[in-house]
């Protein structure tokens, strides 16, 4: 019983679209005032609703999201995602990519292509990439816990080209580059004649849980151009952030 209160109010509030307050909880539940404010505080107590006013009016809490987001499958996210990044795809006329980081390691688990037959792409494939040496991964690395970084820079820095960054000093460089930018770039640090950039997908505070990147030619992505598609790709992780968030919270 316990339980299936505390279920009743978590969907009121998920499917309200808004801050609720107690006595609107209250009203719509039809519980008791003291169990209501009880219920309401353990919610509040565990991180699963959350006042961000600080007005007594709560919404859907950073670790219910977290929670649904570590149990949502890579065909959910991409369903969400796809959209707006065949969208991007076709608006940058460059291939674009979502990568996930999960059991301390970055995947593509997505990509979408530019429609123009005449132009020539780079598909990246799928899986998982290097933590020191892509930008979708650094993109997300660049922004976790120093501890985090540091097992990154005191692990095994293939070179992979003569492009790739090994050493500690030039790996801490690119992170507070990235940080200090918004996106990352790879300028042929895995394959020659290949380049890409990525821009990290921050979901709530949980942090940079995603990324999206671009991918295509060295003789287009220069770093001048780079830097354009970087920019834009700061937006378009907002958006995909938004459209994760949404799938996430109207599910639970």
């Amino acid at each position: 019983m316990h339980l299936d209160r505390l279920i009743a109010i978590l969907e009121l509030v998920a499917v309200a679209g808004r801050p609720v307050s107690a006595s609107e909880i209250q009203k719509a539940t039809g519980l008791p005032k003291p169990t209501c404010y009880r219920l309401m505080q353990t919610l509040q107590d565990q991180g699963l609703v959350e006042s961000p006013a600080e007005d007594g009016r709560v919404v859907i809490g950073e670790r219910l999201i977290r929670i649904a987001l570590l149990g949502k499958s890579d065909i959910d996210v991409r369903k969400a995602a796809a959209p707006l990044l065949k969208a991007a795809a076709v608006n940058f006329n460059e291939t674009v990519f979502l990568a996930r980081f999960r059991n301390s390691q970055v995947e593509i688990i997505h990509v979408e292509t530019p429609d123009d037959p005449g132009r020539a792409f780079i598909h990246p494939g799928l899986g998982v990439r290097p933590m020191h040496a892509c930008s979708c991964s650094k993109a997300i690395a660049a922004f976790t816990e120093p501890e985090f970084q540091d097992c990154i820079i005191n692990g095994t820095l293939k070179a992979y080209t003569e492009h790739t960054k090994t050493t500690e000093a030039d790996l801490r460089a690119d992170f507070a580059r990235i940080v200090q930018r918004g996106f990352a770039d790879c300028d042929q640090e895995i394959d020659l004649g290949i380049a890409s950039v990525a821009a990290p997908v921050s979901v709530g505070n949980i942090g940079a849980t995603f990324s999206v990147g671009a991918v295509g030619p060295i003789r287009r992505f220069g770093s001048d151009y780079r830097a354009g598609i970087g920019e834009k790709l700061i937006h378009l992780a907002n958006r995909v952030s938004g459209a994760i968030q949404l799938c996430n919270v109207a599910e639970v």
